[in-house]
């Protein structure tokens, strides 16, 4: 009896138990594209300078510190020569008149 027993709540236990453990799926649509830039400077969202442009165009990081690139232009193949810093960040708001671009992070070319 004891032997059944066994057998029969280690098989329950196996059935209750997955084989595949759950996945979580990140859809390109929700990850920001990327774009390089050059950038005039690359300052913190909660600078005057940023606060002053991110105002400009509606865009609220009260409470936020987001590295904010300033007077930046996209990096292409024919114009690489960066004189500024060189970032990568999340693509631009072609509205935002190459003044601003979020999250920006250093890159070297």
């Amino acid at each position: 009896m004891f032997s059944k027993l066994t057998i029969l709540t280690a098989s329950t236990i196996a059935t209750a138990i997955p084989n595949n453990p759950p996945t979580t799926t990140i859809s390109q649509s929700s990850v920001p594209p990327t774009s390089n830039q050059c950038c005039n400077r690359v300052v913190s969202s909660t600078s005057t300078a940023a606060s002053a442009i991110l105002a400009h165009f509606g865009i609220d990081f009260d409470g936020l510190d987001v590295p904010v690139g300033l007077s930046c232009a996209p990096i292409t193949v024919i114009s690489s020569n960066c004189g500024g810093t060189t970032v990568t960040c999340d693509a631009p708001a072609a509205e935002w008149d190459d003044l601003l671009a979020i999250n920006c992070i250093a890159i070297t070319l």
